[in-house]
């Protein structure tokens, strides 16, 4: 196994990890919102490799994936993190490999670093992706869906797991240091397994994981979010 590859299967890192995310951050984060899971039927045939795609636009958005997955599923997940403001300092650098078995990811597309995440997929380690690359600052908004997981999963031959967050923005919205107060509703939906179509590109399958999510967010918002589930204003419109 590739030496860099070996901190992310280490039984031992994976033991903290259980603590850390069972016994501090998913009761923390849960504690905070009203939570409801939906779709997780259709984890059951999800194999040890797959790469988890979710829209992103909480800070309660990986703590909500960690806290409804299956143990056998999200023991090993690795989640992406911004690599120029989640590795740079070494603080945060620590607590985002404690809690989220983190490998950085750079956005800027110029300066890999670490191990690579096709690697991880080829050892048997999931991943967790937002390819909206950063925080929506509308939550009734999706921001636009890099490629870059769609293609690791064409060329590795996983899965994709298409999970729609909604109402995570609504509680805790981006520049908010805090949830707000009195638990907000808020839902997460799993979709069924997805995998590329024989000469799919990269593209083309990420727009359609893209409509999937869209559609779970359509089809279970109005319930979850009550009168708050309505679209978000055009832009320029007041």
């Amino acid at each position: 196994m590739s030496a860099r590859a070996k901190p992310f299967t280490s039984r031992s890192r994976a033991a903290a990890r259980f603590i850390a995310q069972r016994g501090l951050l998913v009761p923390v984060a849960w504690s905070t919102v009203k939570v409801e899971v939906h779709g997780a039927k259709n984890l059951r045939s999800v194999g040890k490799a797959f790469i988890v795609i979710a829209n992103h636009s909480s800070h309660l958005d990986a703590p909500l994936i960690l806290g409804s997955l299956p143990m056998r599923m999200s023991r090993y997940l690795a989640a992406g993190a911004a690599a120029d403001y989640f590795f740079d300092v070494w603080w945060r650098r620590g607590l985002t490999g404690l809690f989220f078995n983190a490998f950085p990811v750079d956005r800027s597309g110029v300066n890999p670093r670490s191990v690579s995440a096709k690697v991880l997929l080829q050892r048997g380690v999931p991943l967790l992706v937002f390819p909206e690359g950063t925080r929506a600052k509308d939550y009734r908004k999706r921001g636009h869906f890099k490629p870059g997981a769609a293609a690791l999963a064409i060329s590795t031959g996983v899965p994709i797991v298409p999970v729609a967050l909604v109402g995570a923005g609504r509680a805790h919205p981006r520049g908010s240091k805090w949830p707000k107060p009195g638990r907000l509703a808020v839902g997460v939906v799993y979709g069924e397994p997805m995998f590329a179509r024989e000469g799919e590109v990269p593209n083309d399958f990420m727009a359609r994981i893209k409509a999937e999510i869209e559609r779970l967010l359509a089809e279970h918002s109005p319930r979850i979010l009550g009168s708050d589930s309505s679209p978000a204003p055009e832009e320029g419109r007041k």
